[in-house]
């Protein structure tokens, strides 16, 4: 017997004696059997199903027409900076925004200059204002019962890796920025998973008894005192798996070779940040979404989605992605790179490190099509933002047209194009999401659509998973 009808008759027998406990709408043997009828019981099957159980399904999906040599040759470009690695956590968002700063302040300082911020160190205050964030949030809705929405939310995510560049901007504003070296990578900052885990369940603990607190009308200053002895457990938690964050350093800028320019100077990390970015970040950019769901230049802000309990929700301008395209090209022809994000992993060849819609061909594979576009994804969460990478470099056709584009990542410099990845412009329109644009390269249209009244959407919104 064909084996794939042998299945079938199994799985149809087993079914059979459960027909009467099946209610409309389930799956009843009747309704299988019309599947299997349903089913191209044709040679090939068998050795197509053979091939895809033993193989990974990209290696048969790829498509060999388009696996040749990648044109690595960009018209705008800016210059090349030490590629990171954000190993086993979800802090792109934190390497991207750093390699933005930098290559910055090595455009105005030389770029023989070399330089790498430490991520490990506002780790450590993104994670402790995270918990704050969580915990006051509780304290603020602790009248509300436990299964409503919000209430459910804090509990649900009391902290992750995950993020915008509106937190690298509040929290270098807060705490400053220190240099790789001073405070570099550990064990649990490079791998966060298990001590994120035993935060959370901590915090859970912690939002009850706060809860608790608000239900027996605690003062408020008894509930202060409460979340700052709670606090001082998770920064003792913190300390103890990514370091202590130093107060004062001393440090000398170094060439690419690693010659040191001038005399060390003494910092505190604010002064560092001073030194670096200047002033503050805050106001000097807008963020850009992509959203086909909603209207175009309008402004909208997600609530609770910040770092600090007394920072800036995240905001953004909706907008198509011609103009997204047209602010990326002016500020990368003027060397500027910029934060942006993407569903990075549709359409992703790995190994070549390159993103094109027709890398890979699974409609071909399992003999159906995929053909929800970029506004049905979202909706139906098939679709975000998984990815913070920094953009680099653009080619431009002879009518001054994207043809594609490249990204520093953050994956090591081994991954892909030495540590880069390379998409086409149709790539990028179907699955980029969000760009930060410093405003001198925003036209003056959307600036004005930037100063809106934002209109508020909740987190929960299946297009606002932060970047990791």
């Amino acid at each position: 017997m064909n084996r794939q009808l042998l299945i079938a008759a199994c799985l149809v027998g087993s079914l059979t004696s459960a027909t009467a406990q099946t209610k409309d709408g389930g799956l009843s043997a009747d309704m299988l059997k019309d599947i299997v009828k349903e089913q191209k019981l044709v040679p090939a099957n068998g050795a197509l199903m053979n091939a895809i159980s033993a193989n990974a399904i990209d290696d048969l999906a790829k498509n060999r027409q388009h696996a040749g040599a990648i044109d690595t040759y960009f018209s705008v470009e800016t210059p090349s900076q030490s590629i990171t690695d954000q190993q086993s956590s979800g802090r792109c968002w934190m390497f991207s925004g750093f390699n933005v700063l930098r290559s910055n302040y090595v455009a105005q300082h030389g770029d023989s200059l070399q330089l790498e911020l430490s991520q490990a160190y506002l780790f450590f205050y993104d994670q402790l204002e995270k918990a704050n964030l969580m915990l006051q949030g509780v304290i603020d809705t602790g009248k509300k019962p436990l299964d409503d929405q919000r209430v459910q939310f804090f509990f649900h995510y009391p902290l992750s890796d995950g993020g915008t560049f509106c937190g690298v901007a509040d929290l270098a504003e807060k705490y400053g920025l220190v240099p790789k070296e001073v405070m570099p990578e550990t064990f649990s900052s490079d791998n966060t998973s298990k001590v994120r885990q035993l935060l959370n369940s901590k915090l859970r603990e912690y939002g009850l008894q706060l809860r608790e607190m608000v239900e027996k009308d605690k003062s408020q200053a008894s509930m202060n005192k409460a979340k700052v002895r709670m606090l001082a457990q998770i920064y003792r938690m913190l300390e103890m798996t990514i370091g202590t964050p130093p107060q004062k350093f001393s440090y000398a800028f170094k060439t690419k070779g690693g010659k040191a320019v001038g005399k060390a100077k003494t910092y505190t990390p604010q002064e560092f940040y001073q030194e670096v970015v200047g002033g503050p970040l805050n106001g000097t950019f807008i963020m850009a979404m992509n959203d086909p769901r909603r209207p175009y230049y309008k402004t909208y802000e997600v609530e609770y989605d910040r770092h600090t309990y007394d920072g800036h929700n995240w905001r953004y301008v909706n907008l198509p992605m011609d103009d997204i395209e047209q602010m990326a090209i002016a500020s990368l022809k003027d060397g500027r790179k910029l934060y942006s994000s993407y569903d990075v992993g549709k359409q992703l060849d790995r190994k070549r490190g390159y993103a094109d819609l027709e890398n890979f061909d699974y409609g071909a594979l399992f003999g159906t099509t995929f053909g929800m576009d970029k506004a049905q994804r979202i909706s139906t969460f098939d679709s975000g933002s998984t990815h913070a990478m920094t953009l680099t470099a653009v080619d431009l056709d002879a009518k001054g047209k994207a043809t594609k584009w490249k990204v520093e990542n953050s994956w090591g410099a081994d991954w892909g194009q030495k540590g880069c990845l390379i998409m086409t412009d149709r790539w990028l329109r179907e699955y980029m999401f969000r760009l930060v644009v410093d405003k001198k390269y925003v036209p003056e249209k959307i600036l004005k659509a930037a100063e809106q009244q934002p209109v508020m959407v909740m987190p929960e919104d299946p297009l606002f998973l932060p970047d990791e």
